[in-house]
């Protein structure tokens, strides 16, 4: 960066790590000859029609990000993919730049830009993030965005618990930005799932079984995500139900084979200041289906039951075994 460039060039091209537009040199008071000069000499390089690289050599990712915005327009910014690789929801860099920008724009009208893709929006103003650069949508409206790309439920809800679980924001205020969105993709699943988060489900199988095994048959409300302490440390428990002193873990690794029951392979108990709690882990093929669900909700209750107070009961599909599992019809919420 040349320091015979007018100041207020050289702090445009400090803040946008060494790029800007030809607009932005103009208004820096650069005039047109010495941006030319510039690039004749190699110190710049055109890195879109109209934007430029004060540097030679590689680019740095962000001198990627700004060189996209800045080829977009003035008040476009990084979104979807890219907005969540920038607040770490992703862990790497984005397959491609994602931009947004206002509708009515057309960033394109000269012809498509590789390694770009353009969203549009009437909402720039309430979803951009107000101090953050480069540009781009705040977190929860990333989240939003991304779900509505999504290719199933399921994706979407994968969204909701990494942000949570990174603590990069909250349900509440997820929520807050889904009742600015009149129109919004598996609404009432996603107000339920973000229920769910707030709760402590930040997996998509636990939402699974809440959904799918807890809820719809009557079992207790476990309590998500409790800490206790042992001899060794700190344990989380997934679903604890306290009245019955017992915890239901949620085991994403765990193999099932369809010949072995569960609760027959999979139950332990274990040692600690918190004598007599009993765990037993589900995996992936318990939650599978409704069919799947319904046994497992079977097994869950008479083995409360068997604790404690009867718990339980059949959901609505009339081949649900919880009913004839031993357990009682009435459900004790608690």
């Amino acid at each position: 960066m040349s320091s015979e460039l007018p100041r207020e060039c050289r702090w445009l091209l400090g803040r946008q790590d060494g790029v800007l537009s030809i607009g932005q040199a103009a208004e820096a008071g650069l005039t047109g000859k010495r941006v030319q000069s510039q690039l004749r000499s190699g110190r710049w390089r055109p890195v879109h029609r109209g934007v430029y690289a004060a540097f030679t050599g590689t680019a740095t990712r962000r001198a990627e990000l700004w060189g996209a915005l800045l080829r977009a327009g003035p008040d476009a910014v990084l979104s979807h993919q890219t907005a969540a690789e920038l607040h770490g929801l992703l862990d790497g860099p984005s397959r491609v730049i994602h931009v947004t920008v206002a509708h009515g724009s057309n960033p394109e009208r000269y012809g498509r830009i590789p390694g770009i893709v353009f969203h549009r929006s009437r909402s720039l103003a309430r979803t951009r993030h107000p101090v953050l650069t480069p540009p781009r949508t705040r977190v929860e409206e990333t989240v939003l965005d991304l779900i509505e790309g999504a290719r199933d439920f399921d994706e979407g809800y994968g969204w909701i618990c990494r942000a949570i679980g990174r603590r990069l924001t909250t349900a509440d205020r997820v929520l807050a930005a889904l009742r600015d969105r009149p129109r919004f993709r598996w609404r009432r699943d996603i107000e339920l799932a973000l229920g769910y988060a707030k709760g402590g489900a930040l997996s998509l199988l636990e939402l699974r079984y809440l959904r799918g095994v807890e809820d719809p048959h009557g079992l207790p409300a476990g309590k998500r995500q409790v800490r206790i302490r042992q001899a060794t440390g700190h344990r989380y428990l997934d679903n604890f139900y306290e009245r019955y002193r017992a915890c239901v873990e949620i085991d994403g690794t765990a193999a099932h084979p369809e010949d072995e029951q569960w609760r027959d392979k999979n139950r332990d108990r274990w040692n600690s200041v918190h004598e007599g709690i009993e765990t037993i882990r589900i995996g992936v093929p318990d939650l599978l289906n409704q069919r799947r669900q319904c046994e497992t909700a079977a097994d869950v209750a008479q083995w409360l039951s068997g604790r404690g107070p009867a718990t339980g009961h059949s959901c609505p599909d009339p081949r649900c075994p919880v009913r004839g599992s031993g357990a009682g019809d009435t459900a004790i919420r608690g």
